[in-house]
């Protein structure tokens, strides 16, 4: 047998050159390029050998551990998970940092490899700069924290490891059913340590991802139980879009007048305006999903993990003979809900499931029909009266705006604005090109998106809600933007998300990667702000202010200047308190070559809200406010509606 002796980095790099992934659309090259961080952990060994021969891997810079690894993630995720990006840096802090990225991948399903830097496994030197000493064990480290976050999690501890340790990599990093992140840890002796590593470890290895075909009987008793229901609906999740199974939705619904609403992660499968799309369901769904879910005689999940933002915390479905159907490529998450379970590629299962209705000629009843149609035109009512809600001082009601009390004065003089929320994300769907990927994350824009956003190309919703990690939203637009060069990339962030994390917005204009940054500063974290007053509280530290006279964070409002930070790092600026300054910016933006920032300001409540979903929050059973015990009945009604398991 052919040797080659070289360093395990070197092999490792070697290695990664040569994965591929088939799928019907055809052979691609798996890992197009690491993100690295370097310390002394990983510079003399992965950092060497990505110097001396990279192969085809485009080696990128990151500013913050957990922004790349963000950013790999959304690289994944915007690629459907058929390319990948890994990320490497030191030991310590620098690994403890994608701690949090690697969650927010595994929640998700998105494949991200993950290489963190390990102390010596000789432990000569011990402690070495940076390691963590345990009194009971010398073999934790600090990497030993990412087991609960990955789906595979390996330490090379001699080089030869590295063999088996990457072929469990790529078969976790290429299942569609249980995907996540993959974390190996290298110690950083190791990886400058050599072996005689065989030939035929770094031949080309074709990894293909095959639809999984349903068993005719699960088909057979789904049909079965489809065709006994009036009043089904069908929640669409990210495994339509992974799965590429649009096309094949949009049939099923077509044929057999089926209605289907969107998660966070399947929303732009389809099209918005698709006459049996009712879009985003649950706690940040709309009206119209809503209402039709609460009367539902049967719901058919495909792609979905049933989160509780989605189902209301499982009290959304309320007909007493509500029964489920889920098809899924994971047997885990086809099993939620105590479902009839069709475990396969959401495609082939909805192919096998169109075939077997059309034997038995089902197809729901006219009155259906035209009940989806009119809570679909009723649910465009209200959200053109989003688009359009103004501030005024007597006529002022967004849903929440009763909480502003007496500060909406303060807030407008402060912000130097009186923007809507709402109105501003109606001009930024009108005003950004059709073919233009957004993204975000966390707080209430999610929430207002999955509402109001109108998408009319697929693939141009990417929205990270499974963790839903404040900071991800500018790295995820430089990883979409990687994925897909040729599209204008804006990312819709609040200001708290842009404060928590915006690093590799520098990465982007190293790169020359142009992203677009839509800042809506509301002067605080407004979404669980929100939180806190619809439960019975006051508020306290959510919103951005000083520390006031009396010791606490009531002070005067913080006035911040995002625009001037942004500029700082050689990004194109505007500042905008007007609709008109807003139309004007995101022209301007389009024009640019480099990455763009507008810093918006909007009203704090002037989001959407409600819409019929009921959420399943901690509520203090003790406490001497009026409020806050009314604040415990509604959980006490939620939970009798809600389904125990």
């Amino acid at each position: 047998m052919s040797k080659i002796r070289m360093t395990t980095a070197q092999a490792l790099i070697k290695f990664l050159n040569n994965q591929y992934i088939e799928t019907d659309s055809g052979t691609q090259r798996f890992v197009q390029g690491i993100f690295t961080v370097f310390g002394h952990g990983n510079v003399l060994g992965l950092g060497q050998a990505l110097e001396r021969n990279p192969g085809e891997l485009t080696v990128y810079q990151g500013r913050n551990e957990q922004g790349m690894a963000h950013a790999a993630m959304a690289f994944a995720k915007q690629s459907r998970r058929r390319r990948i990006m890994a990320c490497t840096a030191s030991i310590g802090p620098g690994s403890a940092n994608m701690l949090t990225a690697a969650a927010t991948a595994t929640a998700n399903q998105i494949p991200v490899l993950l290489l963190p830097s390990d102390t010596f496994a000789s432990r000569q030197p011990d402690p070495v700069l940076q390691q963590m000493e345990h009194t009971h064990s010398a073999a934790i480290t600090v990497n030993d924290a990412f087991k609960a976050v990955c789906k595979y999690w390996d330490r090379v501890s001699r080089p030869e490891q590295l063999m088996a340790a990457m072929l469990n990599a790529m078969r976790v990093l290429t299942d569609p059913a249980d995907t996540g992140a993959v974390a190996v840890s290298l110690p950083q002796d190791v990886q400058g340590e050599a072996w005689e590593y065989p030939e035929s470890f770094f031949q080309k290895r074709i990894h293909r991802i095959e639809r999984r075909l349903p068993h005719p009987r699960d088909i057979a008793e789904a049909a079965d139980l489809i065709n006994q229901k009036r009043k089904p609906i069908i929640i669409s999740g990210g495994g339509v879009r992974y799965s590429e199974a649009g096309v094949q939705l949009k049939s099923f619904a077509e044929v057999f007048g089926i209605p289907f609403t969107e998660t966070q992660a399947g929303k732009s499968a389809v099209e918005s305006s698709h006459a049996y799309n009712l879009g985003g369901i649950g706690v940040t769904g709309n009206a119209a999903a809503n209402k039709l879910a609460a009367d539902a005689d049967l719901v058919i999940g495909i792609g979905t993990r049933f989160t509780d933002f989605t189902t209301g915390s499982k009290s959304l479905f309320r007909n007493p003979e509500v029964q489920f159907i889920t098809l899924n490529a994971s047997p885990f998450h086809a099993s939620k809900l105590d479902a009839l379970p069709v475990v396969c590629d959401a495609a082939e299962g909805l192919d096998a499931l169109t075939s077997a209705l059309e034997e038995r000629e089902f197809r729901t009843h006219s009155d259906y029909q035209n009940e989806i149609f009119a809570l679909k035109a009723e649910w465009e009512r209200e959200r053109k009266r989003l688009a359009e809600i103004e501030y005024t001082v007597e006529g002022f009601l967004p849903e929440v705006a009763g909480h502003l009390d007496d500060k909406l004065d303060e807030y407008a003089a402060v912000l130097g604005s009186t923007l809507t929320q709402t109105r501003v994300l109606a001009v930024v769907n009108e005003s950004i090109p059709n073919d233009a990927i957004v993204v975000g994350a966390a707080g209430s824009l999610p929430g207002d998106m999955q509402r109001m956003w109108e998408s009319s190309v697929t693939d141009t919703y990417h929205m990270e809600y499974g963790f839903s990690c404040m900071g991800y939203e500018i790295a995820g637009a430089l990883g979409a933007k990687l994925a897909e060069p040729d599209r204008e990339v804006y990312a819709l962030v609040g200001d708290g998300s842009y404060q928590m994390l915006h690093s590799e917005l520098v990465t982007s204009l190293q790169e020359n990667k142009k992203i677009n940054i839509i800042l809506l500063d509301n002067g605080g974290f407004g979404c669980i702000n929100n939180l806190q007053m619809e439960h019975g509280m006051g508020s306290i530290g959510t919103e951005f202010r000083y520390r006031g006279s009396d010791g606490q964070l009531g002070g005067k409002l913080m006035a911040i200047d995002y625009a001037a930070s942004a500029a700082g790092y050689g990004a194109v600026t505007y500042r905008v308190s007007t609709i008109e300054e807003l139309k004007a910016a995101i022209d301007d933006a389009r024009l640019q070559k480099i990455s763009t920032l507008i810093d918006v300001k909007v009203l704090p409540k002037t989001m959407t809200h409600g819409y019929g979903a009921w959420w399943h929050v901690g509520v203090s059973e003790e406490a001497d406010s009026e409020s806050i015990r009314a604040a415990q009945e509604r959980k006490r009604l939620g939970l009798e509606q809600a389904r125990l398991y």
